[in-house]
C-alpha cells in the first residue's frame, strides 16, 4: 500500500514580490513523491537571510516509493511569458530577468522552450544557469531545425545544439525531441529519428511522437534499447493523433507532457487557442490514479510539465497536480 506525505506545497498567489528582494534567493521546492516519514521543507517558512548563497539550496529528503527510491519533478514548458503577470503568477513589475529565479521558487524542473525556436547558445545558456536557482534542473527542447525543418545540414545543427546547452551539465534532465504531426513512420523518417538519437546518445533524450504510425510495440522496443523515454501527451483525443499511452521504455526516466484537452483550439492554428485549457481537479485526480502512479513504479523518476500557458493555467495547474500526488 503507497503511503503518501504532506508536503507543504508553495502556494504564488501568497508570494508577493517585495521591494529590495532577491529573486534569485529560492528554496528547491518539493519534488514529489511518498515517504514513510515526511520531512518536507516549507518554502514559507524559509524567508530569505541575510548575505546567503542563492545557489546553495538544499535538496530535500530522499523520498521513496515502495522499497526504492523514486520521485516526479512538476514544472511548465517555458518559463517566460509576459502574460503570467497580468495573470498573477508573477507579482506586477517582475522583470523579464527576474522570472526564472521566481518561477524556481515554486517548481524544481523546467522545460527550455526557446530552444525550439532558436539555437541554444553556449554563452547565453550559461548566464541562464548562473542566475538560476542551485535546486532548479532542466529539459532542453530540440531546435526546429532538427525536427520541424530538417534541414540539409542538421548533423552541424545538433553539434552546435549539443554545444549550445553544454553549460546545464548535471543539471540537464533530458533532451526534449519533440517530432511535428507530419513525420510519420516511413523508411526515411525511421532512418533520420535513428540517426539523430545516435548523435545524442551522450545525452538523456526523450521522443514526443505526433503522428499515430510510431504507436507500435517494435518502435517502444526500440525506445527500450536505446534507453529513450517515449514522451507521455494529454491532449485532445482527435482522429490522428498520437494516442495517449503509459508506455514506460527507459527504466530511469518517464516524461509526461500536458497539452490540454482544447478540442477546438487545436486545430485552429492559433497557438493562444491550442493551448487555452484549464485542468478541473477532478481530471488531474483521475490522470494521477490511472498514468501517473502506474507509471512511477515503472521508472526511478518522471517529469511532468504543463504546456497550457495561456492565462498561467500551466502553473497553476501544474500545484494543484503537485498537491494531489502529494495527498495534500
Amino acid at each position: 500500500m503507497v503511503k503518501r506525505n504532506k508536503p507543504a506545497w508553495p502556494d504564488f498567489k501568497a508570494q508577493p514580490r517585495q521591494a529590495n528582494e532577491n529573486p534569485t534567493a529560492a528554496v528547491r521546492p518539493s519534488a514529489v513523491g511518498y515517504t514513510d516519514k515526511p520531512a518536507w521543507p516549507d518554502f514559507k517558512a524559509q524567508p530569505r537571510q541575510a548575505n546567503e548563497n542563492p545557489t546553495a539550496a538544499k535538496r530535500p529528503p530522499t523520498v521513496k516509493f515502495s522499497d526504492r527510491e523514486g520521485e516526479v519533478d512538476i514544472g511548465t514548458c517555458g518559463y517566460s511569458y509576459r502574460e503570467w503577470v497580468d495573470s498573477g503568477f508573477y507579482p506586477a513589475g517582475t522583470k523579464s530577468s527576474e522570472m526564472l529565479a521566481r518561477y524556481g521558487r515554486f517548481f524544481s524542473v523546467v522545460e527550455l522552450n526557446y530552444t525550439w525556436y532558436q539555437m541554444a547558445r553556449e554563452e547565453a545558456i550559461a548566464r541562464m544557469v548562473e542566475k538560476a536557482p542551485g535546486h532548479l534542473r532542466f529539459a532542453a527542447k530540440l531546435t526546429r531545425t532538427m525536427t520541424h525543418e530538417r534541414v540539409d545540414d542538421w548533423q552541424r545543427e545538433l553539434k552546435d545544439y549539443i554545444r549550445g546547452i553544454s553549460p546545464l551539465g548535471k543539471r540537464l534532465l533530458a533532451v526534449l525531441i519533440q517530432l511535428p504531426p507530419d513525420f510519420d513512420r516511413t523508411v526515411a523518417h525511421r532512418s533520420y529519428l535513428a540517426a539523430l538519437l545516435d548523435g545524442l546518445s551522450s545525452l538523456p533524450v526523450a521522443v514526443e511522437f505526433r503522428h499515430p504510425s510510431w504507436a507500435r510495440d517494435s518502435v517502444f522496443a526500440e525506445l527500450e534499447r536505446r534507453r529513450v523515454s517515449l514522451v507521455t501527451v494529454d491532449c485532445p483525443l482527435l482522429p490522428d493523433l498520437f494516442p495517449p499511452l503509459d508506455v514506460v521504455t527507459h527504466p530511469g526516466l518517464f516524461y509526461i507532457r500536458f497539452h490540454g484537452r482544447n478540442r477546438v483550439g487545436w486545430r485552429s492554428a492559433n497557438m493562444q487557442k491550442k493551448f487555452h485549457y484549464d485542468y478541473s481537479t477532478e481530471e488531474l485526480h483521475r490522470y494521477a490514479d490511472d498514468r501517473i502512479r502506474p507509471m512511477m513504479s515503472k521508472a526511478a523518476r518522471g517529469l511532468l510539465f504543463f504546456n497550457n500557458h495561456v492565462g498561467a493555467h500551466a502553473p497553476r495547474n501544474a500545484q494543484k497536480l503537485a498537491r494531489i500526488l502529494a495527498g495534500k
